[in-house]
């Protein structure tokens, strides 16, 4: 990071990879589009470099990064009236490579896949707000403390935020394992 700061090129590029691909997944997250988050992940990066001297290197990267992509996100949403059209299959088939070890067992894998895919879709269906939560914790790995500083809310308002994304989207996966034969468009025409 700090030879990143000094204009080192080779750091500079490494670490415009990283948080180019950072970005990008969780850009494709909270928006469920490919090419909204290719926007806002070009966005990002330009802003993340253009403010580099303000981060403070002893923290963790991802909280201050994702606090940049949530606020791309919003202003692209304010603009375009950004709706998710679009499923995340295109980000698990991406991020497959780099699942851990892929089983040896191919129906196992496939089960894997798809319970990828259903969780997916039942998040993409969860509101702005819990799918945001439900994102950096459960795929980010971020605490209840880095949640509510990217996000600017008290720690409690994380946790029940949170709760309630998990409650929805147990109701929702619920509801598609009892109605297989229905796609989730057909489910939310009725």
């Amino acid at each position: 990071m700090v030879s990143a700061r000094n204009g080192e090129r080779d750091a500079r590029e490494a670490l415009g990879k990283q948080v180019g691909r950072t970005t990008y997944v969780f850009a494709l997250q909270l928006t469920g589009n490919r090419d909204a988050a290719l926007d806002v992940t070009q966005d990002s990066v330009l802003s993340f470099f253009k403010n580099i001297d303000r981060f403070d290197a002893g923290q963790p990267l991802e909280p201050w990064l994702y606090q940049i992509v949530r606020n791309r996100v919003r202003d692209l949403a304010r603009r375009e009236r950004l709706r998710r059209h679009e499923s995340l299959d295109q980000w698990l088939e991406e991020g497959r490579s780099e699942s851990p070890n892929a089983s040896a067992d191919p129906a196992a894998e496939f089960e894997r896949i798809d319970l990828q895919r259903r969780i997916w879709s039942a998040a993409s269906l969860l509101s702005d707000a819990q799918r945001e939560i439900f994102v950096l914790r459960d795929f980010h790995d971020l605490s209840y403390r880095e949640i509510a500083e990217v996000l600017s809310i008290p720690q409690g308002t994380v946790m029940s935020r949170l709760h309630a994304a998990r409650v929805a989207l147990r109701s929702l996966l619920s509801e598609d394992h009892r109605a297989p034969a229905q796609s989730n468009t057909e489910r939310r025409d009725l």
